[in-house]
Parts: structure tokens; sequence; C-alpha cells
């Protein structure tokens, strides 16, 4: 202990630097603070004004999040910076994501009271709000971890916020089901990972990716040693990936929670995790003597078993969460086609592709609860003529569901569009046969997700049924805000170029 004396000063100091650059998080802190006093205060009334709180605290975040660049420039180091003795790793792509990440947390607070079922749930969404703030500071750590410690205790803040949220209606047996399969798949992948990087430090005894003896030394180790512990690390990163084989807690998970979870679920940690994927690659990728792992192949492999698992399943789906459950799989495979470019082009094409998929999912599932508010529908039998009796809601949903597809004129299809156009530009230059296959299986399955995203639009207006229940009360809020999302979603198809160049 007192050896370590001598260094408080230098670490008080450093600590004290790295504040201005961690605003947003500490506007998170103070947000979380807040919206618990509320509740605790107010009870069964504070729902309104938490989501209020919330939602105007988010926007705050965001405002944080904009600024952030500028203050890279002003510090010098414009490139990245680090935080709080490398714990944190502040880069452009890292404010990027955290950006997309809230953003889409402000929609998905207007969102949550507005699906019928979870706003019935006895206790109030107060507490909702304050789980989902606290994982929301969880995956602004995600992006920025620069330490494997970090990288645990924020995979981990994450995971219990969403194990929380998976069973909140505790009243329903299917959520509480959910719940409970996804805290024991969740503590299963946290133990596997954990003892991943209890093998890496005992191998090189540092935690810390940038810096310290953890890729020099790892490249020393026998390379079966080495990658056993790194498959280990990615079995936990995977996890929040849902990627191949680690998505079979994805259909039953997403069926059973509430759909606004649903939306979190598929949305947010996914996006944080690929973040954290291109924090944690670089110091293997780009150190010269580093032979043990060939990550490019590993990503490649579940890549194109993600893509072809996660969409030939979906086809297979009646349940309309099920379904998306299963291609928000195939858009996970997808999205690794970017992360294998291993450069800033791919990085800002993920971003771009994670934010317009982020929006168009949230949209689906919104829509997916303003039919199940109204008339109970939940399978894709349920849509049969709802089209003629919803016109506006299912022609927003037609909008969304080429966007996912990834077709003109919508965002998803200039998303894809850049992702193919990174990932070809590095074929180009090393004719890497994995990245051709990458790309040939990206093609493949997005021809194949029109066969199953075509079957809401095929029941909504084509098929007819004589039982149509008349509607228990018209959702306003819900088509409004989807109206709004599926106006994004083409503007952003029609001029990318207003987002693309500040991700």
């Amino acid at each position: 202990m007192h050896e370590l004396i001598p260094y408080i000063p230098q670490f008080l100091t450093n600590a004290l630097k790295s504040i201005p650059l961690f605003m947003p998080e500490v506007y998170l802190s103070v947000l979380f603070i807040v919206v618990l006093l509320t509740d605790l205060i107010f009870r069964r009334n504070s729902q309104v004004l938490c989501k209020i709180i919330a939602c105007v605290g988010i926007v705050f975040v965001m405002v944080m999040d904009i600024n952030q660049p500028l203050l890279l420039i002003n510090s010098g180091q414009p490139n990245g910076i680090f935080l709080f003795n490398n714990m944190l790793l502040l880069t452009r792509s890292a404010v990027s994501f955290k950006f997309v990440i809230d953003v889409l947390a402000f929609i998905l607070f207007l969102y949550f009271d507005w699906d019928r079922r979870l706003r019935a749930h006895k206790k109030g969404l107060s507490d909702m709000y304050t789980i989902v703030i606290a994982s929301v500071l969880g995956l602004h750590l995600m992006t920025m971890a620069s330490n494997l410690l970090l990288v645990y205790v924020s995979i981990e803040m994450v995971s219990i916020a969403s194990y929380l949220l998976v069973a909140y209606r505790s009243e329903s047996s299917s959520s509480a089901e959910a719940g409970l399969k996804y805290a024991l798949f969740g503590a299963s992948a946290s133990a596997v990972m954990l003892y991943g990087i209890s093998l890496i430090y005992a191998y090189t005894g540092s935690l810390n990716l940038y810096g310290g003896n953890l890729v020099p030394g790892l490249a020393q180790v026998n390379s079966i040693a080495a990658s056993f512990a790194l498959v280990l690390v990615f079995l936990g990163i995977g996890f929040k990936l849902s990627f191949v084989p680690m998505h079979f807690w994805v259909p039953d998970v997403y069926e059973g929670a509430s759909t606004p979870i649903t939306a979190y679920l598929s949305t947010l940690p996914k996006i944080a995790g690929f973040a954290l994927l291109s924090n944690f690659l670089p110091p293997f990728i780009f150190f010269a003597n580093w032979h043990a792992f060939d990550f490019r192949l590993f990503l490649s492999i579940i890549g194109i078993a993600t893509m072809i698992a996660g969409n030939f399943a979906a086809v297979l789906q009646k349940n309309v969460k099920r379904m998306l459950a299963y291609s928000s799989v195939g858009h996970t495979g997808f999205a690794l086609m970017a992360i294998v470019t291993f450069n800033v082009q791919g990085i800002s094409a993920l971003a771009y592709y994670l934010l317009v998929y982020g929006i168009a999912n949230i949209a689906a599932l919104a829509l997916a609860s303003y039919f199940t508010n109204l008339t109970g529908a939940e399978t894709l039998d349920d849509y049969k003529g709802l089209g003629v009796k919803y016109p506006v809601a299912s022609v927003c949903f037609v909008i969304i569901l080429v966007s996912l597809t990834g077709l003109p004129i919508t965002a998803g299809f200039t998303g894809k569009l850049f992702v193919f156009s990174a990932i070809y530009n590095v074929y180009q230059q090393n004719h890497d046969i994995w990245l051709l296959i990458l790309m040939a299986t990206g093609a493949l399955t997005t021809v194949v997700s029109l066969f199953y995203y075509i079957k809401i639009p095929l029941n909504l207006f084509i098929r007819h049924t004589d039982i149509l229940s008349d509607p228990v009360k018209s959702s306003y809020n819900l088509i409004s805000l989807t109206i709004v999302l599926s106006v994004i979603i083409l503007l952003l198809g029609i001029f990318p170029g207003s987002i693309l160049e500040y991700l």
C-alpha cells in the first residue's frame, strides 16, 4: 500500500483533467439521481414527471455529445484521448456511437408508456426510466472502455439493467420466464467472459488494452492458449451482440418481454457492443508481431453464420416479435461486415447503419405495439385486412420494413450500400476470399429477408379476414411517433450525407 502513495497525486490530477471530457456521463449520473429522487418523492404520481425529466435530460446529454469532438480538437489529440489513467479511450467514433445511443434512448423514453400492456403495470413505469438511464451510463462506458476490468464492469451494468427490464412486468408469466432465461444465460456468458479475462491477466499481468504488456505479452503466449482466452472474451461480448452461437436466448426473451423492452434490447446494447468491439480490436490488429489469432477470419465466419441463421430462421416465424428477433440477429451478422474492414470508413459506415437500423427497428416494434393496442394482433395472421382499416399505420409499416430489408430509397438501403462499399474497398486491396464470401452472403440474406418482411404488408393489404375486432382505444401517440420516424428514414435515405459526415 505504501508504495502507491507517491502515485496518488498523479492519479488525482489525471482524474480531474478527465472530467471535462466526461461530461455526458456526469450528466447521466445526475439525471439518474434526479429521476430516482423524483420517483421516491412523488411515488405513484411520478410517472409523467419522470418521463419528462428523462427526455429533457437525455437531450442535454446529446448536446454534450455534440460538443465532444471540438473538445478533442482543443485538447490537441483529435484522434483520441485517454481518460482516468487509461481506463477509458474517448475517440471520434466513440462519440458517434454515444450520440446514436442517446438519440435512440430519447425515442424509447417517448415510447415506453404508449404501450398499453406496459402502461397497465400496477407499479407504474417510474422505476423503468431510472433503470434505463443507469443502463445508458453503462452503454456509454462500453463505447469507451480500454481496460478489460472496465469492459466487464460496464457490460455487467447493462446486463443487470436488462434483466430487470425484461422481467419488469412480473405479473406476466411470459415476462417472468423471459427474465429468468435471460438472467441465467447472461450469468453464464458473464462467467465465461470473466474466465477469459482472468486467463489474459494470468498470461500478461495486464488488463490495459492500449498500454502495459497485454498485447505484447499475449503475442508471446502459445497461440492456442491465447486464442482460447480471446474466444471466451468474445463469447461474453457476443451475448450482447447476439451473434451465433450466442443468439439462442434472443427469440424467447424478445417474445416474452414487453414490446418496448424488446425495442431496447434489440438496439442499444447491440450498438454499444459494436462500439466495444471497435475499441477492443485495434491494439491487436495494428501490433506488428501479432500472429496468434486471426480476428478477420474469426469474425467473418461468425458474421456469415449469423446472417444465415438469423435470416433463414426468421422466414419460419409466425409471431411478429419473434420474427423481428431473428431479423435482429441477421442484422448483427451484416454489421459485422463493417467491423472486419478494420478502418475508419468501415466504422463510420457501421455507425450510420446502426443508427438507421435502430430507428427502423424501434419504429417496427412501435407499430407492433400499435396493432396490439388496437386489435390484440400478435401473429402474422392477426394482421390480415388491417391495412384497409388502419391505412396510415400500415403504410408506415411498409416504409419501415422496406428500410429494414435495405431497398431504395430508404435509409436502410444507403446504410447497406455504405457497408458494402467499405468492405469492397478493403477487398480490392487484399483480395481476401473471406471478404468476398461475406459480401456474397450479405447480398443473399438481404434477398432472403424480403421473404419474411414482405409477409406483413401481404397480410395487411392483400389477405383479408371476416373477423375484425373493434379497436380498444386509438393510439395517437404511437402513430404520430411512427410517422415521424418513417419520414426520418426516407430523408436519411435521400440525404445520407446530412448525418454521415458527423459520424
